[in-house]
């Protein structure tokens, strides 16, 4: 991660999810991250609706020049892209790993820029919809309206170490000379 918003972001949202892999959707308070709602995004995971936007934050929306909440994601990016970002959306909130991906687009003006997009799950639940959230932040100041956006690079995390409660080791002897350590892996 290269942009502080995606860092501090990230770092509130590993605090939140405590011992499992990914936090609650209510677990996630406005309060802590004030700072940085304006970059912050919440999507619903359904793919037959194109995964639309559920909240999206006044800089993302200033940034796209236009008012997000019900916009399929996907469909901010090029045609080259969007294969690559549903993948992605599929990835976050069925394996519950988190995603970086560096995305450039071409202004009005022609000029380039740089852009910085990070995806986060939200933990599973029963009888209730799957979403996720990210942030999306420019990494240099943006002048123009941007064009279709472009996947540049990208990268999943590695599952995040899980804070595991300690737990008493018992002794099980399974068969004569071997013994085993239940809870260790």
């Amino acid at each position: 991660m290269k942009h502080p918003s995606s860092k501090e972001f990230f770092a509130y949202w590993d605090e939140q999810r405590g011992f499992a892999r990914a936090p609650e959707r209510g677990d996630i308070e406005p309060g802590p991250v004030r700072e940085l709602l304006g970059d912050i995004f919440v999507l619903s995971y359904d793919r037959l609706a194109g995964f639309p936007f559920r909240v999206a934050g006044t800089r993302v929306c200033a940034l796209l020049s236009r008012d997000l909440k019900g916009q399929p994601f996907p469909t901010l990016f090029g045609p080259r892209s969007r294969a690559e970002i549903n993948d992605m959306i599929t990835v976050v909130s069925e394996e519950m790993l988190v995603a970086v991906a560096g995305i450039t687009a071409t202004t009005d003006t022609g000029d380039k820029a740089h852009l910085e997009l990070l995806l986060l799950p939200f933990n599973i639940r029963a009888h209730t919809p799957i979403s996720l959230t990210g942030l999306l932040a420019p990494l240099s100041e943006v002048r123009g309206t941007l064009g279709p956006l472009e996947m540049t690079s990208f990268r999943y995390l590695a599952h995040q170490p899980q804070r595991f409660a300690p737990r008493a080791l018992r002794k099980l002897r399974a068969a004569r000379g071997l013994i085993v350590y239940e809870g260790l892996r």
